[in-house]
């Protein structure tokens, strides 16, 4: 089987956005910047980078078509330290949502999702998972300490 890589439609962005991306999330980079002409000052056509060795292709096709929550990209983080720094590069210039959710200023909805929370809103103690669901569904960006006390009942 071949490999599947997303390519992601921009107007115009394309780098821009492909060098955040590769700044913010760890072990990433831009591998190839295809350009209108040879200049290299020419926009570019298509940047292929990679996010935590993912590939993607940041492709400027114009205005006809933008994101929609309909598809988001899933950050699993460690703590929240991580959480922290991930929702605020990726929310400067864009809008934090509920639950985790978040657009970037390119338009692009990520999910910032401390690796916790499945044990805290799925977990056994059915009460527990229902205050932490409770409590995650009242956040924007997820607070770990806040959920596991609402799991805990404290």
């Amino acid at each position: 089987m071949g490999s599947i890589t997303p390519c992601l439609w921009f107007d115009g962005q394309a780098e821009e956005a492909a060098t955040l991306y590769t700044s913010v999330v760890r072990n990433s980079r831009i591998v190839n910047v295809s350009r209108a002409g040879a200049d290299p000052g020419d926009p570019a056509l298509t940047v292929s980078f990679e996010l935590d060795g993912q590939p993607f292709v940041a492709l400027n096709g114009g205005p006809q078509f933008s994101f929609t929550e309909a598809v988001s990209f899933q950050i699993s983080c460690g703590d929240q330290a991580e959480v922290d720094r991930y929702w605020s590069a990726l929310t400067e210039g864009g809008e934090e949502s509920q639950c985790g959710w978040l657009k970037d200023r390119f338009g692009l909805s990520w999910q910032v999702i401390p690796t916790v929370l499945p044990n805290l809103i799925g977990g056994d103690d059915a009460e527990g998972a229902q205050r932490a669901m409770t409590a995650m569904l009242a956040m924007r960006k997820l607070d770990i300490a806040a959920l596991e006390a609402a799991y805990s009942g404290s």
